[in-house]
């Protein structure tokens, strides 16, 4: 009886303990979250305009960062993933001209951030190899 209830408590904490992030999962995740403050300060920045007719725009960007930070999840913490959300987003903040031109985030984020919500785990498999 000892031994079953020693075996099942094991199983327990086996189950209970959420297993590190791997390098590539950071390093993924990294990327994702790149992605999810780029869109989270277009969305934002879109919204603030007085032109109705980008608000479909903003939303869709909403939705996209909320995606982005959905998709992290599911690699790493949720306190990290928000602790790392907010410091790109500042970083990002912070590397716009005064007049909040979103064209130097476009350049960079619009295309790679496409295609790697289109197909997270493709980029997953590209760090998995890198990172071997």
């Amino acid at each position: 009886m000892r031994k079953i209830f020693s075996l099942s408590l094991l199983a327990l904490v086996a189950n209970s303990a959420v297993a590190a992030p791997s390098e590539a999962e950071l390093a993924f995740n990294k990327e994702v979250l790149e992605c999810a403050a780029y869109y989270q300060i277009a969305s934002e920045t879109i919204s603030g305009m007085n032109a109705p007719q980008m608000k479909p725009v903003g939303e869709r960007l909403k939705q996209s960062g909320q995606d982005a930070v959905t998709l992290a999840k599911q690699y790493q913490d949720a306190d990290k993933v928000e602790q790392q959300l907010a410091a790109t987003v500042a970083e990002q903040k912070a590397s716009l001209p005064s007049n909040n031109n979103l064209g130097s985030l476009m350049s960079r984020y619009k295309g790679p951030c496409q295609k790697l919500m289109a197909n997270p785990q493709q980029r997953l498999d590209y760090w998995s190899m890198a990172t071997m």
